[in-house]
């Protein structure tokens, strides 16, 4: 259509000058079922336990979780993601395959609670391991340490047999291992969990706003970092060949993470991809709003809802976010 007339005829504010006008036009939409909620279940503790460097956000007993899935029922959240802080770690984070274990646990006490509640499983085990990395580790021939690739695939998919039989609906690599998509898969399949899902953390970057996560979960490394198997920051076009690796060995869900320095990704994938696509918003960058907000710099729920409505319009279907809860009370939830 021609818009060779212009101004004054042509006025785009005309759509702009009620609130209703504007939602009816609205191109991006945002709801309480769009957003995952994290949770932080920790074994060796019997009360909430503040998270410092996240304000709002705790460590909890397994004890909360039923309450918690009911909340979020209520809100109209619909999924939550669970992570582990066990009682004891070793070298090979051999507690992450405790079947009473914190996950295990909080996933039987949810669903059991709120069975309509999605529960979703971080699989990985750098929660688990007391030097703080995503695997086992080897030494190579010229002396240096580094994630032993599949060694660690194994121990990924019992791991994610044993979310499932726990009951979760969704099990999630985050640990950027080769393969492991492909391994948990047959693994799920073999054992009869034919119908658990899996939420490939495909494009998972090696980020500095990981910083206040690593405190939640008490993961960060002893030595080195993750560039390693992480991916590096500069690199668009690797993300596209991770997500289509991950894809053709059977993911059900694709993740990108963080999402605001990655907007751009999210787009690119989005674009690559039929499946439904999940962006994380990390730890990292729901501190700096808290931050900005307890400063005076902004106002923290209109900044929040612009964030998580970037996400949805770079093509995120969902969205995992510490915003979850505040930003469905927001929208009705």
């Amino acid at each position: 259509m021609s818009e060779a007339m212009g101004y004054p005829t042509i006025r785009p504010r005309r759509l702009r000058v009620s609130a209703s006008l504007r939602a009816i036009v609205r191109e991006t939409s945002l709801a309480p079922s769009d957003l995952v909620y994290p949770f932080f279940f920790h074994a060796g503790i019997s009360e909430p336990r503040p998270i410092k460097t996240m304000p709002g956000i705790f460590q909890l007993p397994v004890s909360a979780a039923a309450g918690q899935a009911k909340e979020l029922v209520a809100r109209g959240v619909r999924s939550a993601i669970l992570f582990g802080l066990p009682k004891t770690k070793d070298a090979t984070g051999s507690s992450g395959l405790d079947p009473e274990g914190p996950v295990p646990l909080a996933v039987k006490a949810m669903k059991a609670a709120a069975p309509e509640l999605i529960v979703m499983t971080d699989v990985c085990v750098d929660e688990y391991t007391d030097h703080g990395h995503c695997g086992i580790l080897r030494t190579r021939r010229d002396g240096q340490v580094e994630v032993d690739n599949d060694r660690t695939v194994e121990l990924l998919a019992q791991m994610a047999v044993m979310h499932a039989d726990a009951g979760a609906d969704i099990v999630a690599p985050s640990d950027m291992m080769d393969g492991r998509v492909g391994a948990i898969r047959h693994a799920l399949d073999g054992n009869g969990f034919e119908t658990t899902a899996v939420m490939s953390y495909a494009v998972k970057y090696a980020s500095a706003f990981y910083g206040p996560f690593r405190e939640a979960a008490d993961c960060a490394p002893k030595f080195g970092d993750r560039a390693g198997y992480q991916m590096d920051p500069g690199n668009a076009r690797e993300a596209l060949r991770e997500a289509a690796l991950d894809e053709a060995e059977g993911a059900d869900l694709l993740m990108v993470k963080p999402a605001l320095p990655y907007l751009d990704v999210v787009r690119d994938v989005r674009k690559a991809t039929n499946l439904p696509l999940a962006a994380y918003n990390v730890s990292g960058e729901y501190s700096m709003l808290c931050a900005a907000a307890a400063a005076g710099m902004i106002d923290l729920d209109r900044a929040m809802m612009e964030v998580l409505t970037s996400i949805r319009r770079a093509g995120a279907d969902l969205i995992l976010t510490y915003h979850a809860l505040r930003a469905a009370e927001l929208l009705g939830g």
